[in-house]
């Protein structure tokens, strides 16, 4: 079986590439692919490979489908941050993206095209897998909607009309993007976000923030993920 994991987080990437076994990096377009394999809780064995996606919509398209094109997976996993929509939440909580929606895209002429619909999904066993894996770490989580656009989050107005045009727990650039790709390929996907802020940040203070921490749980919660398989 292989899995594909694109992360937003170059932190998030080196940590999961470190648990990998019997690494190899290797470039592909504008991308850096750690490749590998892991063991799961059952035995067997998991060929891996990550990657920085890189912000916004067309760097994770393209992100995804290199990644398709080039192994095949039976699986793609992307994780990052995003701003919370949803006042039930807090910082560190985690969105899993049980439904995702573009923010600045009209489905009616889009959604012409396979898979022919107006708003995308994670693969609901990948969804449980994950569930059970941030229970066990003790992570609040909720799965739910997932916006993503071109632009910046970063006011009260803004935040009032994507939670009124998505009705999203979380707002980011790229989760739809990849689920997006994924079900073009027939591949099930899985969209994992934890909450930075309260999407009231602006850019250059976002910018500054130590994501370091929020990394290393990422990619914990992705190798554990991957284990149970």
């Amino acid at each position: 079986m292989q899995v594909a994991i694109i992360s937003a987080l170059e932190e998030e990437a080196e940590h999961i590439a470190a648990s990998l076994t019997n690494p190899t990096v290797e470039q592909r377009a504008s991308l850096t692919i750690t490749r590998g394999t892991v063991q799961t809780n059952a035995g067997e064995t998991i060929d891996v490979a990550v990657t920085v996606g890189g912000m916004g919509l067309v760097n994770a398209a393209a992100t995804t489908q290199c990644l398709i094109d080039l192994t095949n997976p039976q699986a793609v996993i992307f994780s990052g941050i995003a701003g919370n929509l949803n006042p039930e939440l807090h910082v560190n909580d985690i969105v899993l993206g049980g439904t995702l929606r573009y923010l600045d895209t009209d489905m009616r002429l889009v959604g012409q095209w396979k898979p022919q619909t107006d708003e995308f999904h994670s693969d609901q066993h990948l969804i449980d897998l994950a569930s059970n894996v941030l229970d066990d770490m003790g992570i609040h989580h909720v799965v739910g909607v997932i916006a993503s656009g071109n632009y910046f989050v970063d006011s009260p107005e803004k935040v009032e009309e994507v939670i009124r045009t998505t009705h999203a727990d979380a707002v980011e650039m790229e989760g739809a993007a990849v689920a997006h790709v994924a079900a073009r390929n027939d591949v099930p996907a899985l969209v994992v976000r934890a909450m930075s802020d309260n999407a009231d940040t602006d850019y250059e203070e976002f910018h500054t923030f130590d994501v370091s921490e929020y990394a290393d749980t990422a990619a914990r919660m992705t190798i554990a993920i991957i284990k149970g398989m």
